[in-house]
């Protein structure tokens, strides 16, 4: 008689422990599809309210480059004296102060962009330190028809750097 009450509890114990188990895995399921959707749309609000921020970051950055792009710096800035010297350490003291100023914007772009902007700009500034120290320069004008004669060749390193942050703003998207 202790078999039969076993096989009756058993009877009674085995559909409530599997009902139980599915119900658990059924809120289970539930709770986790919650939390995914929830995450989605934080994070797509989230995506909304940062996009134009970093769109801004680098709509700046696009200025910086193109302001100083040799071509146009060059012809924007004037020398101060005749003194080659003069004019070179006034042209990196421009593109140094323009990019200090420019610093925040680092956060809101990724590091690879980030490290390609400052690539162009210590290239450009290399270009223009090699120019000086040529011995075709001896005067400021001089030192400007160099280094516009040398980018007839080449291209300049911002428009190197505009190319990769118009493909990283395209990714946005």
């Amino acid at each position: 008689m202790d078999f039969n009450r076993i096989i009756e509890l058993a009877s009674y114990t085995l559909p409530a422990i599997v009902t139980g188990f599915v119900a658990y895995s059924f809120f289970e399921l539930h709770i986790k599809n919650n939390d995914k959707k929830r995450n989605f749309l934080l994070n797509r609000e989230a995506h909304k309210e940062s996009l134009p921020i970093r769109l801004q970051a680098y709509e700046r950055m696009t200025l910086y480059l193109e302001r100083i792009n040799l071509t146009k710096l060059l012809i924007r800035i004037a020398p101060i004296s005749t003194e080659k010297h003069d004019y070179e350490n006034f042209v990196i003291d421009q593109i140094e102060q323009e990019f200090e100023h420019n610093l925040t914007q680092q956060i809101y772009m990724s590091d690879e962009c980030w490290t390609i902007i400052t690539t162009a700009k210590n290239s450009t500034i290399q270009i223009i330190r090699k120019a000086s120290m040529s011995d075709r320069v001896d005067s400021a004008d001089k030192l400007r028809e160099v280094i516009l004669n040398d980018l007839l060749e080449k291209q300049s390193p911002s428009n190197a750097a505009l190319g990769y942050i118009k493909n990283e703003v395209a990714e946005l998207w």
